[in-house]
């Protein structure tokens, strides 16, 4: 099947000509340089400005292993399992099922499977039923759900200068 429309001729008795193919005539170029009020410039279509792209989701899929390390902007989430460090300003979940050994930095981190490894500086972790932690957990607010486990240190509701301000009007040693 064509694509294209096609006008069937009558078969003739001498040679045939091809077909002059219908080409638009160049204009002859120009040598001289144009200027910004040129109107040939002035009509010429500007292209759009570039629209700020939304922050996307990158997918560790449920059959794949990966080691390595995560660092950027945008929401991750993992299904299958990852060996290493995460780093990102955006969300990351770790889905049930799923395993993570390394380290987390992020700025909300929900755990539905298995995290082996520390929680540092998230605005909110939550702990799902079934997920598990081991490592220590710092954020400003922790949600822990029935039927989780967790091992390790957990601090929440503190940030570092309400921290400093408590430990100096309690006298207590802050380490550096």
């Amino acid at each position: 099947m064509a694509l294209w429309k096609e006008n069937p001729t009558p078969a003739a008795a001498g040679p045939v000509a091809a077909p002059a193919s219908p080409q638009p005539e160049r204009a002859p170029e120009r040598s001289e340089p144009r200027s910004a009020n040129d109107p040939a410039l002035s009509a010429a279509p500007r292209r759009p400005a570039p629209v700020p792209r939304e922050v996307g989701e990158s997918v560790i899929a449920a059959n794949l292993s990966i080691e390595g390390k995560i660092e950027g902007t945008g929401n991750v989430r993992i299904a299958g399992r990852f060996k290493g460090d995460v780093r990102i300003d955006g969300n990351f979940n770790i889905e049930p099922g799923a395993q993570l050994v390394g380290q987390v930095a992020a700025g909300i981190v929900i755990v539905g499977g298995e995290l082996q490894g520390n929680i540092e500086s998230a605005k909110r972790v939550d702990v799902l039923e079934g997920g598990v932690i081991v490592g220590d957990v710092k954020a400003g607010s922790i949600t822990v759900a029935a039927g989780s486990r967790m091992r390790g240190h957990v601090e929440f509701g503190w940030d570092e200068d309400k921290a400093l301000k408590v430990a100096a009007t309690s006298g207590m040693a802050v380490k550096s």
